[in-house]
């Protein structure tokens, strides 16, 4: 029996994901800002590097309250967009809904679970080069991993559906009840990249080249896994070589921070620098070369 999903927040994470979702043959409710018209009209558009597709007559949705109760939501928003969650899930969450939140960072799952304290809750990492470049037109550079694991209710049948249900897609998909060190393991790539393309003004490649950022990037992802193994996170020896390796094999690319950051969007600071670095010294160890960076941010954009 078919699942029916959600996604709030169509932008390069959700049009990519729900599109593939919805070119499998999946029931995808769409929730769409300010390119509603135009997918309404013209239909979505995925340039894949596992091929191109587009999908017409996409059921979407301008306001939440127009949309059906579904079965699974994946929540595609930045975190800075959270504030709005509690409005747009109410009317489209049932007593068994499960929601996916794939988005960066830490402490999201928690606050979620404050605002809905009856849901299960699934945290999701996505290890994927995609972005959306025009209204309804997503591109879809490389790699493209899921990776799931609950962080409450009782959803574990739910994630093993969804899980089959990405499988079949064409999406890759690993499921851990370790939600703790998924999140950990993700920041050990998303805090020297995301931070250091804003601060230093440049590009994956740049930085992963260049020996003196190299050493930049090692420093802090060395910073975070102390962290996470201190929070009690189960990350490998052999991790940061994996991610250096993987960055290295990775077309040029601008992370989600440093687009936000041209287009003089808000930043992610606060989930993806700021509760890490709380969390952490909760714990007892202090992330100095992170909140370096993080002070760096604050400065550039003025966040507080």
């Amino acid at each position: 029996m078919k699942i029916t999903y959600a996604v709030v927040g169509t932008g390069g994470i959700g049009g990519y994901y729900g599109g593939c979702l919805a070119k499998a043959g999946q029931p995808v409710h769409f929730l769409l800002h300010s390119d509603y018209e135009y997918v309404k009209e013209h239909g979505l558009q995925v340039d894949s590097v596992n091929g191109n597709f587009h999908l017409d007559n996409l059921a979407v949705y301008r306001d939440s309250h127009d949309m059906p109760q579904c079965d699974v939501v994946l929540v595609c928003l930045k975190t800075t967009q959270n504030h709005l969650l509690p409005d747009i899930l109410r009317p489209i969450l049932h007593e068994k809904s499960v929601v996916v939140l794939i988005q960066n960072g830490m402490g999201m799952e928690q606050e979620l679970a404050q605002q809905f304290p009856n849901t299960s809750i699934v945290g999701a990492t996505a290890f994927i080069c995609t972005t959306k470049i025009a209204p309804g037109h997503i591109h879809h550079a490389e790699y493209g991993a899921l990776t799931l694991a609950k962080y409450c209710g009782q959803c574990d049948d739910s994630i093993r559906q969804i899980a089959d249900d990405f499988t079949a897609a064409g999406v890759g998909v690993s499921v851990f009840d370790d939600l703790w060190s998924v999140r950990w393991k993700k920041l050990v790539w998303n805090i020297p990249y995301n931070g250091l393309t804003v601060v230093l003004n440049a590009s994956t490649d740049e930085l992963t080249r260049d020996s003196n950022s190299r050493k930049l990037v090692i420093d802090l992802m060395e910073e975070v896994v102390q962290a996470g193994r201190m929070c009690g996170a189960k990350i490998s020896d052999t991790f940061i070589p994996k991610m250096i390796t993987m960055t290295e094999n990775m077309t040029p690319y601008s992370p989600s921070m440093k687009l936000d950051y041209d287009a003089h969007r808000l930043l992610e600071i606060q989930t993806m620098f700021s509760n890490p670095i709380r969390i952490a010294a909760e714990h007892g160890f202090t992330m100095s070369k992170t909140q370096v960076v993080e002070n760096q941010l604050r400065f550039l954009t003025k966040q507080e």
